[in-house]
């Protein structure tokens, strides 16, 4: 799929720079910051990688200096927390560095980490002395035949599971297992997942499964509703329900015997979270995707190396992010039909 890439329209906000909130025009503000380090990934997995994947010129991946320059900015505009993704994001040499420069901004609270697991043992404890907050590590499957087929690499499954108990054991928290359902793949693990978060008191959050494909599988017969998500949870232990904070993606559900595990869904397709949405997107080669579920993706990365001032890289930053789509949930209302938005290697989570 090609996507357009355009610049900021007509409309945009009166407050210039890096002065004040970074809001849009349905008065949603930016706190989260979602960037791409890589697009290149060690795994093939079937919701998330095509067969041929086309990655990148090394050339066009924006360098360390450049995605905290860009970060410091948006600090200034009230984003808060960032979380790393790719691609596979520790596959991109000394990501840890990237760490310590983001971690240091001022303003910014956290710094984590989606991750497929297959180097954090490796790598979870520079991380952490860099200043890594918490990680989230993808686990599909915890059957090492199907988690190969979902990932294209069954044999990583058991360095996968050591990289989350090094996580654990170096103090990286929170720690976190995500889990994306598809329909007659793996939804009958679900009581596993479940008893994983109860045994080793870490939170799980299963994914509605999100036009984002490589392999164009998607559609909407694929998707396991959070509903019927939550009641197979249920089957393995009593579970109680947590008011969800604003602006989050999962709604929270603790174990009623005490253990600490924690049980997350996020309901992406069947009840979307756009209406309080603060995340902002800040792919590897330096495009502002304000919207996850919009094609609209805006080029900072060529002002930003022609010599463009703060100033003009926070204006170009809040005009893209003042034309934020209203998302999925107003997609859904107006019964539009859904194709691929992109692959998600291109975007990350």
């Amino acid at each position: 799929m090609t996507l357009t890439v355009r610049q900021p329209g007509p409309k945009e906000p009166e407050v210039k720079g890096a002065q004040g909130q970074l809001t849009d025009s349905m008065g949603r503000m930016a706190k989260k910051l979602r960037i791409q380090v890589t697009d290149r990934c060690n795994f093939r997995c079937d919701f998330c990688m095509p067969l041929e994947p086309v990655w990148l010129d090394r050339a066009e991946v924006l360098r360390f200096e450049e995605t905290e320059r860009i970060t410091r900015i948006l600090a200034q505009m009230g984003v808060e927390k960032i979380r790393l993704s790719g691609g596979e994001p520790l596959v991109r040499k000394d990501v840890e560095v990237l760490v310590g420069l983001l971690s240091r901004i001022p303003g910014i609270s956290s710094v984590s980490l989606t991750t497929n697991g297959s180097m954090l043992k490796e790598k979870a404890d520079a991380l952490r002395e860099n200043g890594l907050k918490g990680v989230t590590v993808s686990i599909h499957s915890l059957r090492p035949d199907r988690y190969g087929e979902l990932t294209g690499t069954s044999r990583m499954l058991p360095r996968v599971l050591e990289g989350l108990r090094e996580a654990k054991a170096v103090g990286l928290s929170p720690l976190k297992v995500n889990c994306v359902i598809v329909s007659g793949k793996n939804e009958d693990e679900i009581p596993d997942f479940v008893s994983l978060a109860h045994e080793e008191e870490l939170c799980v959050r299963f994914i509605e499964y999100m036009p984002f494909d490589g392999k164009r599988f998607w559609d909407m017969d694929k998707v396991v509703g959070g509903k019927e998500i939550l009641k197979r949870a249920q089957t393995a232990f009593e579970l109680i329900p947590q008011t969800r904070e604003p602006g989050a993606t999962a709604t929270v559900n603790r174990f009623a015997d005490g253990s600490k595990g924690e049980i997350g869904v996020i309901p992406s397709m069947t009840r979307p979270f756009c209406g309080d949405c603060n995340r902002i997107r800040l792919t590897a080669d330096g495009r502002i995707v304000p919207c996850l579920f919009s094609r609209n993706e805006y080029d900072v990365r060529t002002l930003l190396r022609n010599g463009a001032s703060d100033e003009e890289l926070a204006c170009f930053i809040r005009k893209s992010f003042w034309l934020k789509s209203e998302g999925v949930e107003s997609m859904i209302k107006q019964n539009v039909q859904f194709g691929r938005v992109r692959p998600m290697y291109t975007i990350g989570g």
